[in-house]
C-alpha cells in the first residue's frame, strides 16, 4: 500500500465525484419546471414531480445490491465506467424526450445504472491505508457536498440563459467528464476475488442487537426525508411567493445553494464544537434547529425572506450528519463499522427514495406551507426522541453492550 498512488487516487475520485453531483444537483432540482414548461403537465404537478424524484432511487434501492455483487467480483472501477457513461448518455436522451411517460422511464433507467458516487466512496475506503482511511473519506465528503452547493446554481444559470430542456444536456456532459476521469486516471489494487463475504442477515442481526445503533440508523432516515421531502416542493413554492416563471429557475437555483452554503461554513465548525461538548448535543441543536427552522418557513412573504430563512436553516442543520456519523463510529465495533456505515447508507437511500414522492402527494393535498410545518414538527420529534433515549450517556459505554 505504501507504493500505491492512494494520494492521486483521492484527488481524481474527488473530482470526479464532484462532477457527478454537480451535474445531478445541475437539473434535478428543475424537474418541476421541466415537466410543466416542456412536457405539457398541467395537472397534478406536484405528484408529478414527486414520483419523478422518488422512482429514480427506487429503482436504484432494488438494484444496488446486484451492482454491489458485481463490483465484489470484478472491481469498483468497472462500476465507475459503467454508471458514468450510462448516466450521461441517459442525460443526453432525456433532451429529445416530449413525453412524460417517456421522461418516467428515463428517471427508472438512470436509478437502475446508477452508482458512481458509492462505488468512488468504496473504492477510495479500499484503496487506502487504514490510517488513512477516515481523512480520505472525510474529504470524499466535500465533493458530494461542493458539487450539491454549485451544481443547482449553475442549474438555475443554465436553465434560464439556455432552457430547461437544454439544462439536461449540461449535465450529460459534466457526467461525461466523470466517466473519463475514471476510465483514464484511476488505480484499483488488486483485490482477493475468492475472499468471503459477509451475510446480509447476519449483518443485521447485529445491528438489530446494538439499540442506540439503530436509533442513529431511524434519526438518519427522518433527517434526510426532511431534506427530500421538500425537494419537489421548493421550486413551486418559490413561483408561489412570486417568482416570475421566466426566473424561477434561477432563484430556485440561489435557494437550493443557500442550504448548501451554509452547510459548508457550519459543518467544519459543528464538528469541532461536537468534541467540546458532544456529538449528541450537537445533533439535537441541529434537531431542533432544523425543526425550528421549518416551522419558520411557514411564514415567509417574500424570496428575499425564503432565502435567507433557508440559509440560517441551513447553519443549524449543518450539525446533524457529522454528528450522527460521528456517534455511529463510537457505538459500533472497529470491525463492523464498514457494515454500519453501509447499512447507514441504507436508510440514507430508502428516506431519499420516500421523501420526494410523499413530498409530492402532500403538495397536491394540502398547501406547501403546511407542508413546512410537517416537517418541522418531525425534526422536533426526532430531538425529543434523541432526548428520551439518554444518547450521551450511551456513547461512552461499550459498544457491545450496546
Amino acid at each position: 500500500m505504501n507504493d500505491f498512488p492512494w494520494k492521486r487516487n483521492l484527488l481524481v475520485l474527488w473530482l470526479g465525484v464532484f462532477f457527478c453531483s454537480t451535474a445531478f444537483s445541475t437539473s434535478i432540482p428543475f424537474i418541476p419546471l421541466f415537466l410543466h414548461t416542456e412536457l405539457g403537465v398541467e395537472k397534478h404537478l406536484e405528484a408529478w414531480s414527486g414520483i419523478a424524484f422518488g422512482i429514480t432511487f427506487l429503482a436504484s434501492a432494488l438494484i444496488a445490491p446486484y451492482w454491489g455483487s458485481l463490483a465484489d467480483k470484478y472491481g469498483r472501477k468497472p462500476m465507475l465506467i459503467r454508471s458514468g457513461f450510462s448516466l450521461a448518455a441517459l442525460y443526453f436522451m432525456t433532451y429529445f424526450i416530449h413525453d412524460p411517460y417517456l421522461f418516467l422511464g428515463l428517471r427508472v433507467f438512470q436509478g437502475l445504472l446508477a452508482g458512481y458516487i458509492p462505488a468512488a466512496i468504496a473504492m477510495v475506503a479500499t484503496n487506502t491505508p487504514e490510517e488513512k482511511t477516515g481523512y480520505a473519506l472525510g474529504i470524499m465528503a466535500t465533493s458530494s457536498a461542493t458539487g450539491g452547493i454549485i451544481g443547482p446554481l449553475i442549474g438555475g444559470l443554465v436553465s434560464h440563459w439556455l432552457g430547461n430542456r437544454e439544462s439536461f444536456l449540461f449535465s450529460g456532459g459534466i457526467v461525461l467528464v466523470s466517466a473519463l476521469i475514471a476510465t483514464f486516471f484511476t488505480k484499483e489494487q488488486s483485490f482477493n476475488r475468492s475472499a468471503p463475504r459477509s451475510s446480509v442477515k447476519e449483518d443485521l442481526k447485529h445491528a438489530l442487537e446494538n439499540r442506540t445503533f439503530m436509533t442513529l440508523l431511524v434519526l438518519t432516515g427522518v433527517a434526510t426525508f426532511s431534506v427530500m421531502i421538500l425537494e419537489p416542493l421548493l421550486t413551486v413554492y418559490v413561483m408561489e411567493l412570486g417568482a416570475d416563471r421566466s426566473n424561477a429557475s434561477l432563484q430556485s437555483g440561489i435557494i437550493f445553494s443557500a442550504v448548501g452554503i451554509a452547510t459548508l461554513i457550519a459543518a467544519p465548525q459543528w464538528g469541532k464544537i461536537g468534541g467540546r461538548i458532544g456529538f449528541s448535543n450537537v445533533l439535537l441543536i441541529g434537531l431542533l434547529g432544523g425543526g425550528i427552522g421549518n416551522l419558520l418557513q411557514f411564514f415567509v412573504g417574500g424570496f428575499g425572506e425564503f432565502g435567507a430563512l433557508r440559509f440560517v436553516y441551513g447553519l443549524f442543520f449543518a450539525g446533524v450528519y457529522p454528528a450522527l456519523n460521528a456517534m455511529i463510529v463510537k457505538v459500533t465495533e472497529s470491525e463492523f463499522r464498514g457494515r454500519a456505515f453501509s447499512l447507514n447508507q441504507s436508510s440514507t437511500q430508502l428516506a431519499t427514495m420516500l421523501g420526494p414522492v410523499i413530498g409530492g402527494v402532500l403538495g397536491g393535498l394540502i398547501p406547501i406551507r403546511w407542508v413546512f410545518v410537517v416537517n418541522g414538527v418531525l425534526l422536533i420529534s426526532a430531538a425529543i426522541l434523541l432526548r428520551s433515549r439518554k444518547m450521551e450517556n450511551k456513547l461512552h459505554a461499550p459498544s457491545v453492550s450496546k
